[in-house]
């Protein structure tokens, strides 16, 4: 049998939506932060595959997710290419050799095969999809060319054509490698696609249509662009199978618009997720379904990560608001009849 999140993401038939949750191994859960403490710092996590496997299985064991995500960074590829990485406690990444314009560029190293320079990453994959049950695949993903620029460049850099060309290289060999190493979905996350929309398009179409080449239509691949909800029509055309949408984008308009074109994922804020109380919470995600409808090709989510500060009983009432939703007989069902 199909996995219910894997059949939402190709607009197949669900009794309900599945969900999980951007960022949702993270500070927020307790055995995460047990995990880092052990570890010594967020980096020394993600490069210890046993580390990196077990906060990837932790929010399914506590929460029952449909989908787990790959515990990784968006800015490991810039290590094999050249760049020296570094995240700072409270402060963050830190590129100590950035990028300030073609010259640099130039000299990036662009590797044959992502999946050897980052083998501790597909270790990972391997290691998490041995610990998750059948029934729950392991997202894959990695940060769009546009978006891990702007990390990795100064002074406006971030859009140096031979950067972008040389990561959207490099992303889309670390894309198959997860692929092949057991990922069942992949994801692209352009979380600064809104500073330069067309050029973050431009190099995001290209990552997905070599990788949709390459590894065929049986993995799914879902796009999330930040603060781009105003070209629905670009991101229904991008070649993603599911598009992320965030908290600003009115999602029954989004599910009208985009129509069967492809799968929707989002949109909950997570402010509202951080701020609420269970009950807040429970009422939002009741909204959001219904505003999500019952046609197939909807993936309950957020607008963007869970926040470090978010209760864990917040999580834990959205996601089970959702596991145990039931589609009403009828759309009046959904909602009282207006008073007379």
């Amino acid at each position: 049998m199909t996995p219910r999140f894997l059949a939402a993401c190709r607009r197949e038939p669900v009794d309900r939506p599945p969900v999980w949750l951007m960022r949702q191994a993270g500070r927020y859960l307790p055995e995460y932060r047990e995990v880092r403490a052990r570890a010594g710092g967020f980096l020394e996590m993600v490069k210890t595959p046993e580390h990196a496997v077990e906060v990837t299985l932790q929010p399914v064991r506590r929460l029952g997710v449909d989908a787990a995500i790959l515990f990784a960074d968006i800015l490991l590829v810039l290590e094999p290419m050249g760049l020296d990485l570094q995240f700072e406690e409270g402060r963050g990444p830190r590129i100590l050799n950035p990028v300030r314009g073609r010259d640099d560029a130039g000299r990036l190293r662009v590797p044959r095969d992502a999946g050897i320079d980052l083998a501790y990453v597909m270790e990972t994959v391997r290691g998490a999809r041995a610990g998750l049950p059948a029934e729950v695949p392991l997202i894959g993903f990695a940060g769009a060319p546009f978006t891990v620029a702007t990390y990795a460049a100064e002074d406006g850099a971030e859009t140096e054509e031979l950067l972008l060309e040389k990561l959207a290289r490099v992303t889309t060999s670390y894309l198959l490698a997860q692929a092949q190493a057991g990922a069942q979905a992949l994801m692209l996350f352009d979380s600064w696609a809104s500073r330069a929309l067309d050029v973050a398009f431009r190099h995001a179409r290209t990552v997905l249509a070599t990788v949709r080449e390459l590894v065929g239509a049986e993995v799914p691949l879902i796009y999330f662009a930040k603060g781009a909800g105003a070209r629905l029509d670009d991101l229904a055309t991008i070649g993603a199978d599911v598009i992320g949408i965030d908290a600003t984008v009115d999602l029954r308009e989004a599910r009208a618009r985009i129509g069967d074109r492809v799968a929707i994922q989002g949109n909950l804020d997570n402010e509202v997720l951080r701020s609420a109380d269970p009950a807040g919470v429970r009422d939002a995600t009741m909204r959001l379904l219904e505003a999500a409808g019952p046609r197939p090709g909807y993936i309950a989510n957020l607008g963007h990560g869970v926040l470090p500060e978010t209760p864990v009983l917040n999580v834990a009432a959205f996601v089970d608001t959702i596991r145990t939703w039931k589609w009403p007989a009828s759309p009046r069902a959904l909602r009282p009849a207006p008073k007379t």
